[in-house]
């Protein structure tokens, strides 16, 4: 890898898996049409044909069994990484998940965990409805014993993943096909450690904190943006993290502004968005807050397949900046 080079979201994808099979030969993928752009854009291109059909499985449709496969081969030494095109059917596989590789070293009091991750592509709108457009990370930071990871920047796609791979740990790497296109310049130090991958300030500003998750961080700053326009300075933090959150960045900064926007492209029941509210405040000392927190989230309902429909259920920049400038009036 060069020491600074502009690449997409997608091609920085590409770049973890190149170096975790060029350098690591215990590391193998497995799972549905990974050769297919439909299933996993060209995140994957030229794998196969480059390091083999024996660590570039492409396997039948088979959820709980490959994911099985995957974590079983976590437990003898092997790497593995299990690739699910779209985390809707991934469900099939959350006995694996759940009951298998969270608990495996808790049910027999070992240090031994499954050296597994596992990928989950949120892939939505363009009328693909209820059963194609869902985003469940907030179902897999429920469950100890996983690391959930979420990158939105180009840098933290690629090494969140070689991170999670080399890590020793069950890991959940879920990326968003809404960002596959964005570009950056990223330099290249070597694989960072998962611990390291804490929230991140992305945008300074005074006046209020938002904190967004995955892809919900482009919406932050877009709204940011329209904010801006009547000056009002918002700070937006990556959460990058869904599992044993450090909240001091987060603190730190609703200490500053006194309130806290939250940002989450998934239902608000029970969801990442509430979780890091409720923590916040348990934290946070009262007299700094100049309003009660806010959350921008999915309406309650499965997604539709009508386009039209579509365009009222995904929250847009300008009808969130004026749900916030509303209520950032109420507030001041």
């Amino acid at each position: 890898m060069s020491d600074t080079a502009k690449v997409t979201y997608c091609e920085a994808i590409l770049q973890g898996f190149e170096y975790l099979l060029e350098n690591h030969p215990e590391v193998f993928a497995i799972g549905q049409g990974l050769w297919s752009p439909w299933y996993v854009g060209n995140s994957m291109k030229g794998l196969k044909d480059k390091y083999g059909a024996d660590r570039i499985i492409d396997s039948p449709i088979s959820e709980l069994a490959v994911t099985g496969l995957g974590i079983g081969a976590g437990l003898t030494g092997t790497r593995s990484i299990v690739i699910h095109p779209r985390m809707d059917f991934m469900i099939l596989a959350m006995d694996q998940i759940v009951n298998q590789a969270s608990n495996w070293s808790f049910m027999l009091n070992s240090d031994k965990q499954p050296h597994v991750t596992i990928r989950s592509i949120i892939n939505r709108g363009g009328g693909q409805g209820a059963q194609h457009s869902q985003a469940l990370h907030s179902w897999l930071a429920h469950v100890p014993g996983l690391t959930v990871l979420m990158p939105w920047s180009v840098a933290d796609a690629r090494d969140m993943l070689i991170g999670a791979t080399l890590s020793g740990q069950p890991c959940i790497y879920i990326d968003d096909r809404w960002l596959y296109e964005c570009a950056d310049s990223i330099g290249w130090a070597g694989p960072v450690s998962i611990d390291r991958f804490v929230p991140r300030i992305v945008r300074d500003g005074v006046d209020i904190s938002f904190v967004g998750v995955g892809y919900a961080v482009t919406l932050a700053m877009e709204t940011a943006e329209e904010l801006a326009a009547i000056s009002v300075s918002a700070e937006v933090i990556d959460l990058r993290k869904l599992s044993n959150i450090d909240y001091e960045p987060i603190l730190n900064s609703v200490a500053k502004t006194g309130r806290l926007v939250v940002f989450d492209n998934a239902w608000q029941n029970c969801s990442v968005a509430s979780e890091v509210q409720a923590s916040v405040m348990e934290q946070i000392d009262p007299s700094v807050l100049k309003g009660r927190p806010l959350r921008i989230n999915l309406p309650s309902t499965p997604a539709p397949a009508a386009r039209e429909l579509e365009k009222g259920f995904y929250p847009n920049p300008v009808d969130a900046a004026k749900k916030v400038a509303g209520w950032f009036s109420l507030s001041s």
